[in-house]
């Protein structure tokens, strides 16, 4: 005999609940892509985007966007100048470029072992898992940002603040 419809219909329920949720086309597709993908699209992206500061001038007004902080506030982010200071750099000009974000260039060492730490995992994964990155360090880039944004807008600092040579003659 068949067991009364409401006990079938729990039973189908638990064996649809229990039941693992199948990968949509989206989830398929991205763990499809081999892992090196994403560290060297995202190197190309890069390249491309500076070959792009180096040919059209980010000094130009009305081609680039304006910094949503700066345009709101009036007052300048840990990022502004980092598309003329990457434009500079791509130019050769290295003075000038750091006089427009330093915080840029002291965090620049970081960034690419970052990458390039990432870029070589995809590639050859570590045999054992990796360590965390210690919290001395996150509150230490954390205090470091944060006082580049602060001291970037007070007069006394404003040697910060883009465009503004980091020392005399230069």
């Amino acid at each position: 005999m068949h067991p009364p419809q409401s006990e079938q219909s729990d039973t189908a329920r638990d064996e649809t609940a229990a039941a693992p949720p199948r990968p949509g086309r989206i989830e398929r597709l991205v763990a499809a892509v081999p892992p090196y993908v994403w560290p060297a699209g995202l190197g190309v992206t890069g390249l491309l985007g500076a070959t792009l500061l180096h040919f059209v001038d980010p000094n130009q007004p009305g081609i680039y966007p304006t910094c949503p902080w700066l345009l709101i506030t009036g007052t300048f982010c840990p990022g502004c100048g980092t598309m003329r200071a990457i434009a500079l750099t791509t130019q050769l000009d290295i003075t000038a470029a750091i006089s427009m974000n330093p915080l840029l260039f002291l965090l620049l060492p970081y960034i690419l072992w970052a990458y390039v730490r990432w870029f070589s995992w995809t590639i050859r994964p570590p045999r054992t898992p990796p360590k965390l990155t210690p919290g001395w360090f996150l509150w230490g880039m954390f205090t470091v940002i944060t006082a580049h944004w602060v001291l970037r807008n007070l007069p006394w600092f404003s040697f910060l603040a883009p465009e503004v040579p980091l020392f005399p003659g230069w």
